[in-house]
């Protein structure tokens, strides 16, 4: 089992799961953060952390759609280890629906 971000993370980005992340799994992107399944040893610290409820172990339906996408872009996104500036936003998109169309590719800023 691992850890899957999910499109609740896109335009969030609050990171407070990076701070609490023993192995360093998390990598950056423009909008959302992602987790290296291969790299998550599914202590599950950071779920809790999570305040937009992002986070889902791999055994849960919202992940299936997304475990693909977080193996892949942890690949190509640099590695965060530090918890960074959330969007002045995030507030105002924490709990919108529907925000998968919304991701984008581009890697962000670790």
């Amino acid at each position: 089992m691992t850890y899957v971000v999910t499109e609740n993370c896109i335009k969030c980005k609050f990171m407070d799961c990076v701070e609490v992340c023993p192995v360093d799994c998390f990598y950056v992107g423009e909008n959302m953060l992602v987790i290296h399944p291969d790299e998550c040893i599914d202590c599950g610290v950071c779920e809790p952390e999570c305040p937009a409820e992002a986070i889902v172990p791999d055994s849960d339906d919202k992940a299936a759609a997304w475990l693909e996408k977080n193996r892949d872009f942890a690949l190509t996104w640099p590695n965060i280890t530090r918890k960074g500036t959330p969007p002045e936003d995030a507030d105002a998109w924490k709990d919108k629906p529907g925000k998968a169309e919304l991701f984008s590719a581009e890697p962000g800023v670790a």
